[in-house]
């Protein structure tokens, strides 16, 4: 429900009866409406990780470019949960900021994992970080307007990382910078104690309430 209408606009009633449970068992499991709604974004982020894990057979513009493809199938197929995801929706909460922040954190992570030791650089990690914020904004415009096919996203997507990660490249070889180790989500001020894929503070054992590139 979060999904197709603002965090605003969604009751504790609307959610019961989406559900077709008691107000009282939504309540025993999510204290608050924002715990539900936290509790939805993770499982959204989650989601998205676990569907976007590609096969790691190939050459590294190959798995890139099949990475990208079913970033875009999730995207396709999950469309409103996507745009909620990455808008947010209650402002500038620290636990919706968690979940942002380990989601992209993730992304960035496989794609150093797969350049040569040499090229994991700080300039790079912070170009990378930077393409991922541009995926996700062109992919929530290509979902909304359907102005560009699929494969031309794909082509302009993947070739934007590589001159990217070749310009940083260039760039800190020239002035002789040391290869370092991509951060740990720890090392970042917007990350708290809360994961990905870890819930809301509720209860153990919530039912399915809600349903929120390698």
């Amino acid at each position: 429900m979060f999904s197709v209408r603002t965090y605003d606009e969604v009751s504790i009633d609307d959610l019961a009866r989406a559900a077709g449970v008691s107000k009282g068992l939504i309540y025993y499991y999510f204290p608050t409406k924002r715990d539900l709604y936290v509790a939805a974004l993770g499982e959204a982020a989650r989601r998205l990780l676990s569907e976007t894990r590609s096969d790691p057979a190939g050459a590294a513009e190959e798995r890139l470019r099949r990475g990208l493809t079913t970033y875009l199938d999730f995207v396709e197929r999950h469309g409103q949960a996507y745009v909620a995801l990455m808008r947010g929706g209650i402002g500038s909460d620290p636990e919706v900021a968690t979940i942002l922040e380990e989601t992209r954190h993730t992304f960035a992570t496989r794609i150093l994992e797969n350049l040569p030791h040499e090229s994991k650089r700080p300039l790079v990690r912070t170009a990378l970080r930077g393409w991922i914020g541009f995926v996700e904004a062109t992919a929530i415009d290509w979902m909304e307007h359907r102005a560009v096919r699929r494969e031309e996203l794909v082509e302009l997507l993947a070739g934007i990382i590589v001159d990217a990660v070749a310009r940083a490249g260039a760039i800190v070889a020239e002035r002789g910078q040391a290869a370092a180790p991509a951060p740990s989500p720890a090392s970042s001020p917007a990350l708290g104690r809360r994961t990905a894929s870890g819930g809301a503070r509720g209860r153990a054992r919530r039912p399915a309430l809600a349903s929120a590139k390698e």
